[in-house]
């Protein structure tokens, strides 16, 4: 086999298998190399769709995946496309915490990622180019792993949370997966049974802190700007303590986003929208309760009070609809370990009678009487029926969102909170879940799934060719999903079906390149924006090799 032969076959950016035709077979020294049959890109979909379903967990099914996607993009991202709604739970959220928790021992290909190591900050740049070669790469998914939601610390095993990431952006909104880049920083890990296993792939030691972390954060991000000047930078599971003040520090200088903080607010923003839509209510009449304060929990809660901003609320009337419950309760501004994305949204004691006693869920629900009640805790089970009937009590329309994931560790059931409230909770889960029968009425339940909307966004940035990723865009992206939800039907969905992914990602791109063009955020003149969005989509479809 000849070497050119040999690397057309081991690109997966190149590589067709069996659809090569007998003139490229001839030109590229295929020859006798593949069986003599040549196939179509359809019979190749067929025949691995054939081969996936024979397969009988979801972590087999993943592995198969991984497998064409390692050997050849076109066939995988053919075959996603198809299967959308099928695919996205085995090759991104919840399988892939599988392959996470166990990536040193099952580790077979790099997957085309970048590992850059805190113990090495001089080959940032060489590890870039030698991970990219050629190609001009426009969107970076970057993880240190300490946060990853739901299974916490996996060091440089998170890797995977940048690769599934990616194939969502290109199944979902068509970002060519040639322009893309995974990468993990691998600054050590915590996790004391990836220290002690000598089969971990990663950095041996405890995580980095402080002024080294952020040196070496920085160090990374100059590089990636300078070796890639129309980057979008997405930022993913960092822990808690770091990934506001990185997002803080570059939002107003490049276009960054940070799907854990922004992304789940858009998200959720979007799912109240489409769940105000059906009730009638208005958005500043809401009381706002996110039961856990973390990185998710405070973004969606920041989200939220931005958009009560741009309804004309002023900062000091929004603050009053917004009230964050812990694991020690109901936030007040005395506890001095406030993190600063909480304190904005700490109560007064004062403004309580025994504020002494609300050190649960159940106490702060009955003294503040919310109307959406969002859950970001992992705690399983803590929306109870108690908690329910206590919110449905006072509003004739909860909103009631568990979001953690996943499945074991989602505050309610969708079911549950339906039967509970008789049909009357506006409903969204942050994992798929089935529709639910009660009283002659099918309730179809969104899923507050981040992928109906990061992909889009991105996508309408990088065709706008944006300056920045500013709020005034990200409110575009909530609002063009919010709006889609049909408030006419029995027990509509607060959010679109995953099933549409392709759909709502062309329908969110081109609301967030238009605000881009509308601010004059764009570097490039662009007159139609709807071209723009489909002249930078890429098809999975084989172009031809002859010359």
């Amino acid at each position: 086999m000849s070497e050119k032969a040999q690397q057309i076959l081991n690109n997966p950016f190149l590589n067709k298998g069996t659809a090569f035709t007998l003139a490229e077979r001839q030109q590229l020294g295929l020859v006798g190399l593949l069986p003599p049959h040549v196939q179509t890109l359809e019979e190749q979909v067929k025949q691995t769709y054939a081969q996936y379903l024979s397969k009988t967990s979801m972590l087999e099914k993943r592995h198969f995946l991984m497998m064409i996607f390692n050997e050849n993009r076109v066939l995988f991202y053919k075959l996603f496309s198809q299967h959308i709604a099928e695919f996205m739970p085995i090759v991104y959220d919840p399988t892939i915490a599988d392959t996470i928790e166990n990536y040193s021992s099952l580790f077979v290909n790099p997957q085309n990622a970048a590992f850059l190591s805190i113990d090495a900050p001089d080959a940032i740049a060489e590890t870039l180019k030698n991970a990219t070669a050629d190609r001009n790469i426009k969107l970076i998914v970057v993880t240190d792993a300490e946060g990853i939601l739901g299974i916490g610390d996996w060091g440089t095993q998170g890797v995977d949370i940048s690769v599934g990431k990616l194939m969502v952006y290109t199944a979902a909104a068509g970002i060519d997966p040639s322009s893309v880049l995974p990468v993990v920083l691998d600054v050590g890990t915590n996790r004391e049974s990836l220290l002690k296993d000598p089969m971990y792939l990663g950095n041996h030691h405890e995580r980095v802190r402080g002024e080294k972390y952020y040196d070496f954060v920085d160090s990374f991000v100059q590089t990636a700007e300078t070796l890639f000047p129309d980057l979008y930078l997405h930022f993913e599971d960092f822990g808690r303590s770091n990934a506001a003040n990185i997002l803080n520090k570059y939002k107003d200088k490049i276009v960054t986003f940070n799907d854990d903080i922004q992304g789940t607010g858009i998200i959720v923003l979007a799912g109240l929208l489409g769940a105000l839509n059906i009730s009638g209510e208005t958005f500043t009449d809401q009381v706002y309760m996110s039961f856990g304060a973390g990185t998710a929990g405070a973004g969606i809660t920041q989200r939220i009070y931005e958009e009560m901003l741009q309804q004309g609320l002023t900062e000091d009337e929004a603050r009053t609809h917004f009230y964050m419950v812990d694991k020690q309760g109901l936030l007040f501004e005395d506890d001095p370990e406030l993190t600063p994305e909480q304190r904005p949204f700490a109560r007064k004691r004062s403004e309580f009678e025994h504020p002494d006693k609300l050190t649960s869920l159940a106490a702060a629900v009955k003294a503040v009487h919310p109307t959406i009640l969002v859950g970001t805790s992992t705690q399983p089970g803590t929306f109870t029926e108690d908690i329910v009937k206590e919110m449905a009590a006072h509003t004739a329309r909860p909103i009631i969102f568990p979001l953690s994931n996943p499945t074991k560790l989602a505050e309610a059931k969708a079911e549950d909170l339906l039967r509970w409230t008789n049909g009357k909770a506006l409903v969204a889960t942050g994992i798929p879940a089935e529709p639910v029968v009660l009283n002659g009425v099918t309730y179809e339940i969104g899923q507050a799934n981040n992928a109906l909307v990061y992909p889009g966004l991105g996508l309408g940035t990088i065709a706008a060719t944006a300056r920045l990723l500013n709020d005034e865009m990200i409110s575009k992206a909530a609002h063009s999903l919010g709006g889609i939800v049909d408030p006419t039907a029995a027990g509509a969905a607060v959010l679109p079906p995953v099933t549409k992914l392709d759909v709502f990602s062309q329908t969110v791109a081109e609301a967030v390149a238009q605000s881009a063009v509308d601010q004059g955020l764009n570097k490039e003149p662009i007159d139609n924006v709807k071209k723009a969005v489909a002249d930078l989509k890429w098809a999975p479809e084989y172009n031809s090799m002859t010359k």
